[in-house]
């Protein structure tokens, strides 16, 4: 069976994680920039990674806008962001799967933590980012949870949690479909 792993990635942990598990399942990665909607439909498992921008996962419209036609494939979508969050009960995981996921059912969906480094972000996304952070900075120190912590913190000291290891779900679901 014919596999891909297609991505968006804006700042390089995306398309980090793609291609380890392009690697480990031995098959094509390409943005999904790069993969028309008909092409992309010849393939029999697809794995897709976007990044997470206030809780929309970028790219992912291109499979969601068509998932009636993606009835008939294995997917498997991963999306990448900075927020602690279990993929289990966590409030932040609960809107991102009703936001993303409302109309697509049986798919499988992994979160993983990507990187930030707030002196390489475009001129744009500095600003944002800088009305996030004084948003931010508006909450109590007390009333405050660790990723909101984190992501101060992270403002002048740049993260990176983008781990290899943090793939092997992906790989153990995908092993364990019926290929």
């Amino acid at each position: 069976m014919k596999s891909i792993v297609v991505y968006e990635s804006k700042y390089g942990s995306t398309e980090r994680y793609a291609k380890w598990i392009g690697e480990e399942l031995g098959c094509r990665v390409s943005n999904i920039s790069e993969v028309s909607l008909e092409e992309l439909l010849t393939y029999d498992n697809i794995v897709f990674g976007g990044w997470l921008h206030a809780g929309t996962i970028k790219g992912l419209k291109k499979i969601s806008d068509n998932i009636e036609k993606f009835k008939n494939k294995n997917l498997t979508v991963f999306y990448v962001g900075l927020s602690i969050i279990d993929n289990t009960d966590n409030k932040e995981y609960k809107e991102i799967k009703e936001k993303n996921f409302k109309d697509m059912k049986d798919i499988n969906t992994f979160y993983l933590r990507g990187a930030f480094n707030y002196q390489k972000l475009n001129f744009v996304d500095k600003i944002m980012m800088t009305i996030f952070k004084f948003i931010l900075k508006k909450q109590k120190e007390e009333e405050m949870d660790d990723n909101t912590k984190g992501m101060l913190d992270a403002y002048d000291n740049p993260v990176d949690f983008v781990n290899k290891e943090s793939i092997k779900p992906i790989i153990e679901s995908f092993n364990t479909m019926k290929l």
